[in-house]
């Protein structure tokens, strides 16, 4: 279509910590502006290796695999659910859950030296040419190491890509991209789940109050209902770590369908003020 041929300029690039993140956070978003023709790119700072098979009832796609080898199927395997056209590794080990003992493992992603991590990451900006950069809040969302480390480096990665006197590993041109968002949850909508959860009789293992990010701090709201079968699907691709029991099988689709249907961002840098929220990253282009 026309519409997709002028996209075609356009770049996305989201910065996640491990395999899975991409579609929990930005599914809906990176298969919205696929369908619109602009380029998708999702960088993992670490392969998840620390993660636990977290579905009792999974099956390996094939015998004798190793977590790290069954998350990276799983990984391609939703990014084309989403149409992500490429991804890139920055080449660091998960650090596990805060306070695990993975953290302190030199080659984790928290104990990355930043200068090189950014220098890695400065590498693929400049290679990618996004436009609009998507990451966590200096929270890292919920406190996990790799998700607060993602977050130091791509804003520092934001701020040197562009810099002519800044030099990577590789010989690329400079490349400044004009926006840089932190994924919100809607505290409103996340304090709705919650009393849903206790209504049910669950015990819901997160707070509101620490994930959720106040409707008035919101900047962009992207209406993804259309894209939600893909997110979902998308999700379901990483076998390993959500189960039959998980949050998202137990829900009605009407209630998911309710939840789901925006995904938040917090514009940090490339945005004016506004009168009112935006409702595309690439707003102002």
């Amino acid at each position: 279509t026309m519409q997709k041929m002028e996209n075609q300029e356009f770049t996305l690039l989201a910065v996640h910590a491990h395999p899975d993140d991409e579609s929990i956070g930005t599914g809906g978003t990176l298969a919205k502006y696929a369908s619109q023709g602009i380029r998708t790119v999702v960088v993992y700072c670490t392969k998840g290796e620390e993660g636990d098979i977290q579905n009792p009832d999974f099956i390996p796609p094939s015998p004798g695999l190793t977590i790290k080898e069954i998350r990276m199927i799983e990984l391609e395997n939703a990014l084309t659910v989403l149409d992500v056209e490429s991804f890139h590794f920055l080449g660091y080990y998960d650090s596990g859950m805060a306070g695990s003992p993975e953290n302190s493992n030199p080659k984790s992603f928290a104990q990355a030296d930043i200068k090189e991590a950014t220098r890695r990451l400065v590498d693929i900006i400049r290679l990618v040419r996004p436009q609009v950069i998507v990451t966590y809040n200096e929270k890292g969302l919920y406190g996990h190491p790799d998700h607060i480390m993602a977050n130091k480096v791509t804003l520092r990665s934001f701020h040197t890509s562009g810099d002519p006197e800044y030099a990577g590993e590789k010989d690329l041109e400079p490349w400044q991209p004009e926006k840089l968002y932190y994924t919100a949850l809607s505290l409103e909508r996340l304090r709705k789940m919650h009393q849903m959860a206790l209504e049910q009789g669950e015990e819901p293992g997160l707070d509101p109050e620490v994930l959720g990010t106040p409707e008035e701090q919101i900047t962009t709201t992207i209406d993804v209902e259309e894209f939600l079968a893909k997110k979902f699907e998308a999700l379901l691709c990483h076998k390993s770590q959500i189960g039959p029991r998980s949050f998202f099988k137990r829900m009605p689709q009407e209630r998911l369908n309710e939840f789901f249907r925006y995904e938040h961002y917090v514009c940090v840098h490339g945005c004016g003020p506004k009168p009112q929220k935006e409702k595309d990253l690439f707003e102002g282009f």
